[in-house]
């Protein structure tokens, strides 16, 4: 029977960076027309997706592939993503180009790490990409299941193989993104009666049984990946090429601001901009940082101030409505301690020169 408390998430598409291991058999299938997250995308252009008209793809499909490079490419910052994945599909097309001329393919694996902070778009990008194998030919559908350790790990003997198994299953066709997934790992290298050990051995003997028909993804906190990866030789050979994803500078959040807004029918004035840039600026980047998180809950923060403002106004014009001013950008909450050396100004400093209040 199923279990209700812990089941996996289905959605678009997702997978990346890629290294050694079997190459998959190309296989038909079109882009899953699915709607990628747009919460970080900016106006750039797409670099290249190759010409496709000699390894059996068709007009369409290579249409397909550029407009999704060029979705890839409009995402605000991940540059070391982006060439990453267009430097990966020029090997996939060359592969297949290799294997339409009867000659061998070279070994590379599609399972892959994906480390960063939380908030810098790595499901975003998993989505994206299973797109863009799709439209390559190497995955049938494309789709995206994601799944934590409660999804994949049961609670008693016997219960975590058929769990995994199942997530894995549903998966079949596109992609299984693990979020989290250092939490699979022993803590301080002892098993007990942890049965996440076993939820590891199920999986690398399923990507192994099934390498060119999933594309499996594991995610997380660079640092604890790379301790969840050493912590099994199957999964050491299996995940050998990492992502990274950088935390998104200030002009990188004040732009993904700026595209909530463009989103949502609002203007920043100058003003605004200037005071998001000393807000991020300033920001604490500990464990409450957010990434391109915080940069969200900023816009609504600055929306329901502007809602509060506008309400004060007997007859506000269509420009009030939309504009959001200095005024609407909320006060910065951090601890009431000294700010740490190095970093320029304090929170009562950043009011000052925001020009509100405190209170």
């Amino acid at each position: 029977s199923a279990d209700p408390e812990a089941a996996p998430v289905t959605e678009d598409c997702v997978s990346l960076r890629v290294a050694n291991a079997v190459w998959p058999q190309p296989g038909g299938g079109t882009p899953h027309d699915g709607a990628g997250d747009a919460g970080d995308a900016d106006g750039s252009d797409s670099s290249d997706g190759g010409d496709g008209s000699d390894g059996g793809d068709s007009g369409d499909e290579a249409e397909s592939l550029e407009s999704l490079l060029a979705e890839l490419d409009r995402l605000i910052g991940l540059e070391g993503v982006k060439h990453d994945v267009a430097s990966l599909v020029k090997l996939m097309r060359m592969v297949q180009r290799r294997e339409a001329a009867g000659l061998a393919a070279p070994p590379l694996s599609r399972h892959l790490v994906f480390a960063g902070n939380p908030g810098t778009g790595k499901t975003t990008v998993a989505r994206l990409y299973g797109r863009i194998l799709t439209a390559v030919g190497l995955l049938e559908r494309g789709h995206l299941v994601e799944a934590d350790r409660s999804a994949l790990v049961g609670e008693y003997v016997g219960h975590t193989g058929p769990k995994t198994q199942r997530v894995f299953q549903e998966a079949m066709g596109g992609v299984l993104f693990i979020d989290e997934a250092y939490s699979l790992a022993p803590a301080g290298g002892g098993g007990g009666n942890d049965f996440a050990q076993e939820a590891i051995a199920t999986l690398v003997k399923l990507m192994e049984d099934h390498r060119d028909s999933v594309v499996v993804i594991v995610a997380g906190y660079p640092n604890e990946m790379e301790h969840f990866i050493d912590s099994n030789p199957g999964l050491a050979s299996r995940f050998n090429r990492t992502l990274l994803f950088e935390d998104y500078s200030t002009p990188e959040l004040v732009r993904i601001v700026e595209q909530h807004a463009s989103a949502h029918e609002y203007n920043l004035t100058d003003d605004a901009r200037g005071m998001l840039h000393g807000y991020f600026e300033h920001m604490p980047r500990d464990g409450r940082f957010g990434n391109g998180r915080s940069a969200r809950q900023v816009f609504q923060a600055m929306t329901e101030r502007q809602a509060y403002r506008v309400a004060e106004i007997e007859l506000p014009t269509q420009d009030d409505l939309v504009t959001l001013c200095a005024l609407d950008v909320p006060e910065l909450d951090v601890p009431a301690e000294p700010a740490p050396p190095g970093r320029a100004g304090s929170p009562a400093a950043l009011t000052t020169a925001a020009g509100g209040t405190a209170g």
